[in-house]
């Protein structure tokens, strides 16, 4: 139903004179004209002239975790400068320059408008809003602190985003630099090898071991390429669907991430992070411990952690104490155990959960830089053997003509 109201929404572009007399104009979205003219009224707004966005819900873009943070943090700021919620969300779905986004906004707002529950509302898109985010929302509206905890989500949409960017600059220049390796490689292997082929044909001489393997390479990409291109896809392909399919799968490639040198340790603490900060967002907006702990376990990213916090989570509910139930995971640094144990004995886990996270937060940013330094000598090493390596194959065969001569 709330999908059947807000696809009739149209972005209407208006211009008029408020209060002074003074010469305006912005983008408002409703259901029809008269319904603009009645809201700029309510605002002090003389419409002079309103027509139709053209094109606004066609197509367009899809909505990105980025721009749910983006959002959360829109909506916070005007909550509390004092902006009715359904006002809020008017402004801030005719604000948004992606057409997805607005419509997802305005499905909100129309189940708001119907007498919905803000959290009841969000959680009819649980791909955009997990459990910890209409959980908190719902903590929110029942304790009258609504804007408070909208603040305390956007800070925590804001933080994982962040560190999310983080691990992608991670992993994205190694993997960004050895595809175009590999490019230039079967280039050089289709299209250069060939005419140093046809060069070495008049030499009347055996061509040394090493460049005889490169033409032959050279010969079955051409003939046979087309055989490694398909099982490339299917292969890339298979794996996708496998990892998607099965968490078995998934478990053991996060098993395999936390061990790797290098990436290994930045994901450890990337876990961590995002572990302390859903516990600082979740104890801080007075959820219990033990369903904080909930949503935590599926906010650190990683199923190894995962499976770990729900162990923690069953310790801590017959009522082991949280650093212990830490401790029997073997998964936390004992410096991240020994400030939740502060946290814990002071009353203050919230504050403590959330010192840890800043911590592990600029440490993984470090840690990312450190690795993209190391990387760089590694990476162009690889680029040398690689392209190098062709082109000695193709000028030994005019050195070893020079020494005979």
């Amino acid at each position: 139903m709330a999908e059947s109201i807000a696809s009739k929404q149209i972005a209407f572009l208006w211009e008029g004179t408020d209060s002074r007399g003074k010469r305006v104009r912005g983008k408002s979205v409703a259901a029809t004209e008269l319904a603009v003219r009645a809201e700029l009224r309510k605002q002090g707004v003389v419409p002079v002239k309103i027509r139709k966005q053209s094109g606004l819900f066609k197509g367009g873009g899809k909505v990105q975790p980025g721009d749910i943070a983006l959002f959360s943090r829109q909506l916070a700021t005007m909550l509390q400068a004092g902006i009715p919620l359904v006002q809020a969300f008017e402004i801030v779905g005719a604000g948004h320059d992606n057409p997805a986004v607005q419509k997802l906004i305005l499905s909100i707002k129309a189940d708001l408008e119907g007498g919905t529950a803000l959290a009841e509302a969000l959680g009819k898109h649980p791909l955009y809003f997990d459990d910890l985010y209409v959980n908190l929302v719902e903590v929110g509206e029942h304790s009258g602190s609504l804007d408070a905890l909208l603040d305390k989500v956007a800070t925590y949409k804001e933080k994982t985003e962040a560190i999310k960017k983080k691990i992608k600059k991670a992993l994205f220049y190694p993997a960004a630099v050895v595809v175009v390796a590999i490019i230039v490689t079967v280039i050089l292997l289709l299209f250069v090898i060939p005419q140093f082929e046809d060069l070495f044909k008049g030499f009347g001489a055996d061509l040394p071991a090493f460049t005889r393997m490169v033409i032959d390479l050279s010969n079955f990409m051409q003939e046979r390429g087309w055989i490694l291109l398909v099982l490339l896809v299917a292969g890339v392909w298979g794996f996708l669907e496998a990892k998607k399919r099965s968490r078995r799968m998934r478990e053991g490639l996060d098993r395999v991430t936390l061990k790797l040198p290098i990436v290994g340790p930045i994901m450890v603490k990337a876990a961590i992070a995002r572990f302390a900060r859903t516990l600082s967002t979740m104890f801080s907006a007075g959820v219990p411990l033990v369903e904080a702990l909930d949503s935590v376990a599926g906010a650190t990213g990683n199923i190894v952690y995962e499976k770990g916090v729900m162990d923690m989570k069953e310790e801590v509910a017959t009522g082991q104490r949280l650093q212990r139930a830490m401790e029997n995971t073997g998964l936390f640094p004992n410096m991240v155990v020994q400030m939740i144990a502060v946290g814990e004995e002071s009353g203050s886990l919230d504050a403590m959960s959330a010192k840890v996270a800043d911590f592990y937060e600029a440490d993984v940013d470090n840690a990312v830089d450190a690795m993209s330094s190391l990387l760089e000598p590694m990476i162009m090493a690889i680029l040398g053997v690689l392209v190098g390596g062709l082109v000695v194959a193709m000028y030994l065969p005019i050195f070893k003509m020079g020494a005979v001569v």
